[in-house]
């Protein structure tokens, strides 16, 4: 599995999903105890191999944005109570999101706090979906998040949005 997510990462299996338009996002709400942000993004990839690609983040999701630094330490199980992790050193592992639906090329929904979201009292509901477009597939995604934080969230909804955006464009149009 690690020389699968280590040619995902170095993009020797990104081929079959050349680069097409670039992501789009938006904050949809936000107020100070939530958020929503939306986004989408097209790929020359057929639904089935955006999928595959979905569920190796190793190969999509940048590891600046990753407690250990290292995209290569992500696994996604795509089916229901499977697990979106990151294995940490000494033995040590963070559970990014819970998967709730799998439907294999047609949507994912995970729910859990990402990054620093996660030290608050909130909770988050990311649905990702596929769907097939002209030349290709479409990407849809919309991250739901609220509950307690000790800062109004709409402070950071834009921020969150910009980093969803930069990891689902990276799905869609691998380098």
């Amino acid at each position: 599995m690690k020389a699968l997510r280590l040619a995902l990462a170095t993009g020797l299996l990104s081929g079959a999903l050349a680069s097409a338009a670039p992501a789009k996002s938006e904050v949809v709400q936000a107020s100070a105890s939530g958020f929503v942000v939306s986004g989408s993004a097209t790929s020359v990839g057929s639904t089935e191999e955006l999928w595959y690609s979905l569920v190796e983040p190793a190969g999509w999701w940048n590891g600046e944005h990753t407690w250990s630094g290292d995209a290569l330490n992500l696994r996604l199980e795509p089916e229901a109570g499977g697990c979106f992790c990151e294995d940490l050193a000494q033995g040590g592992s963070v559970e990014h999101m819970r998967v709730i639906y799998a439907a294999p090329g047609e949507l994912l929904r995970m729910s859990g706090a990402l990054g620093p979201l996660q030290d608050e009292g909130i909770t988050g509901t990311l649905t990702i979906e596929m769907n097939t477009a002209p030349g290709g597939s479409e990407l849809r995604w919309t991250y739901v998040v609220g509950g307690n934080a000790r800062e109004p969230l709409a402070q950071i909804a834009a921020t969150v949005d910009m980093v969803l955006a930069e990891q689902f464009n990276r799905l869609a149009n691998p380098s």
